[in-house]
């Protein structure tokens, strides 16, 4: 039932931001389209929290990038105009495409303290999708198919799966839901796609006969068809269709080095536009070397 086992390796955005970094994985690269998946907090932000916690403009190119919180408030900003905060149980959904430029700044933790507690994941965009122009779409309410019963509760917030289609315009086959469970209640785990995995956000849980604990991501064979909760668990479930080989170098993602070695010489040399709310400096590269590295 369990091909792989992947354990959140923590990682510091700066400013006192940390995350616990699931995707990629070095035995791992991918979950069908999804190669990055960053659990956020859960965090303490205490009013007046200074600004180095902000996650200052960046670009990307290749790739949409999916926000969702449990807890908190997030306010988005790009370089399409594009200015809008993100709240529980809701979706900000930007395709990078051919290049796009955003930030993600703290204006509630800022005023009044916030309780951060979220997940960020990338999904890679196809053959023939990779340089298609960027766009932000926002999704709350009935964008978001919900269910409830036998002590689940759940949201379906990408893609298809139990019998429902979520709003955001997706590239190619996937499904992304987030789990409540009371302790004892199954849940089942979408089928008909070529790779599956779940990861526990909070609580524990049990499938053939062995107990996971939160922060852990379980990569699925084709025969798994459902999991336990034993105590309230928070769990997300992912997968879809597998989409070839990318490179990721920094915040770019592409199946081509060249294109992204191309990326990093725009980013450095400027010509990449910055949202109009933030002309302050680019998270600078990892280092000065522009030439990406193979993902083997």
């Amino acid at each position: 039932m369990i091909d792989m086992l992947i354990k959140q390796r923590r990682r510091s955005l700066g400013g006192g931001l940390e995350v616990g970094r699931v995707l990629p994985f070095a035995r791992r690269r991918m979950i069908g389209p999804f190669i990055f998946f960053d659990h956020m907090g859960p965090l303490d932000l205490a009013a007046g929290v200074d600004r180095s916690v902000d996650v200052r403009p960046h670009p990307h190119i290749g790739l949409s990038t999916v926000t969702y919180l449990f807890s908190g408030e997030v306010m988005h900003r790009d370089s399409l105009g594009s200015e809008q905060a993100i709240r529980p149980q809701e979706v900000n959904w930007m395709t990078a495409g051919s290049g796009i430029t955003h930030s993600e700044r703290f204006a509630k933790a800022r005023a009044v303290g916030d309780h951060l507690h979220g997940i960020q994941a990338w999904v890679a965009l196809p053959d023939g999708a990779e340089e298609t122009m960027p766009s932000f779409s926002h999704h709350e309410g009935d964008d978001l198919p919900q269910w409830d019963g036998e002590g689940v509760r759940g949201q379906l917030i990408a893609g298809e799966a139990y019998g429902l289609t979520a709003a955001a315009r997706t590239h190619s086959p996937l499904f992304y839901a987030h789990l409540e469970l009371e302790a004892g209640a199954r849940a089942e785990i979408p089928s008909g796609y070529a790779e599956r995995a779940f990861y526990i956000a909070t609580g524990a849980v049990e499938i053939g006969g062995e107990r996971y604990e939160a922060g852990q991501m379980l990569v699925l064979t084709s025969d798994a068809s459902s999991f336990q909760a034993v105590e309230p668990t928070t769990a997300m479930v992912l997968g879809g269709e597998p989409i070839g080989e990318r490179f990721l170098f920094w915040n770019f993602v592409s199946s081509s080095r060249k294109r992204l070695t191309g990326a990093a010489e725009d980013r450095q040399a400027g010509r990449m536009k910055l949202p109009e709310a933030d002309h302050d400096e680019f998270i600078p590269l990892p280092s000065t070397d522009t030439s990406p590295p193979p993902m083997s």
